[in-house]
């Protein structure tokens, strides 16, 4: 069986190069309102960055914490074609992605 954060790694891989998810996201999708918890996975995720962890960002837009630093984090999600300014997500609804 496998643990809470290996599932959240699983769903984590799921999420397409230039777009982003929420810790909300992520907890909704394992059916739990452990936001917290999803954010500890993402925290210590041993696989980065095939887990692409960097793509988690807070329900509002704004980019959270990061393992390596948000500057990194930013600079990822640049990488991507994903806008950051001010520390949001430029079109945050545009680039969301939800787990069905």
């Amino acid at each position: 069986m496998q643990t809470f954060y290996e599932r959240v790694w699983g769903l984590m891989k799921r999420i397409p190069c230039g777009r982003v998810t929420t810790y909300k996201e992520l907890a909704k999708a394992l059916g739990s309102k452990a936001y917290r918890a999803v954010g500890n996975a993402c925290h210590n995720n041993p696989h980065a960055p095939v887990v692409p962890c960097h793509r988690v960002v807070n329900s509002n837009g704004c980019i959270g914490g990061f393992a390596s630093g948000t500057k990194k984090k930013i600079r990822m999600l640049r990488q991507e074609g994903v806008q950051v300014q001010n520390g949001k997500i430029v079109g945050f609804e545009k680039v969301l992605f939800k787990f069905r």
